[in-house]
Formats: C-alpha cells, sequence, structure tokens
C-alpha cells in the first residue's frame, strides 16, 4: 500500500483522511502541539493509530509541501472569518440584536 492511499486528494487545498471527514491538517495541528498519536486519537476517535501515522509520516515526507499547504489553509479560514465580521447579518440576528439592546436599555432606565 503506498503512503497517498490513505487520503483523499479532493483538490490541492482539501486533502482528507481516505473514508472520513477529517482532513490532514486537523491531526497535523495536533502533532505540530506535540501530541502523541494516541492523544491525537482521543480527539479523533474513529481514526486508527495506522492512519494516524500515515498522515505524520506523510507530513514529514513531504514537509515543504504540506505546510506550505497549511498555511493556504490558515490564510483561507483567517480570510473566511474576516469575512464573516464584515458581512450584512441576517434580519432575524439584527432584529434580535435591536431588541436585545432597547430591554437594556430599559433596564438602565430601571437602575
Amino acid at each position: 500500500m503506498l503512503l497517498e492511499d490513505y487520503f483523499e486528494f479532493l483538490n490541492p487545498d482539501d486533502i482528507r483522511i481516505k473514508g472520513h471527514r477529517i482532513g490532514i491538517d486537523n491531526v497535523i495541528e495536533y502533532y505540530l502541539q506535540g501530541c502523541t498519536p494516541e492523544a491525537i486519537q482521543e480527539h479523533f476517535p474513529t481514526l486508527d493509530l495506522e492512519q494516524i501515522y500515515a498522515t505524520i509520516t506523510y507530513y514529514l515526507h513531504n514537509k515543504i509541501e504540506v505546510d506550505a499547504y497549511l498555511k493556504r489553509l490558515n490564510a483561507w479560514r483567517e480570510d473566511r472569518y474576516q469575512q464573516s465580521l464584515i458581512q450584512k447579518p441576517a434580519p432575524v440576528v439584527a432584529r434580535i440584536r435591536v431588541l436585545k439592546a432597547q430591554r437594556e436599555k430599559e433596564r438602565a432606565g430601571h437602575s
């Protein structure tokens, strides 16, 4: 079995562990934080140790490419987060915020 057989390469910026929705980035992030494969398995109990070791080995064998992948993925996530901050909220969210502000104003008037 080839190391790449453990993964699904959906596109250059989406590599998942075969048979799971878990990306290699999830496992690698815990590995880079110093977690053991057994500790990583506690976070992802649907993965077996062989899959976790394969992900770590893939990372170590392709460190430059995977580090670039992680950097692109983190930039994409940050961009999505920043976009969510500037987007106009849904009408129901805006209405709830207005009601909350009115309630807080009423409470302040009664104090």
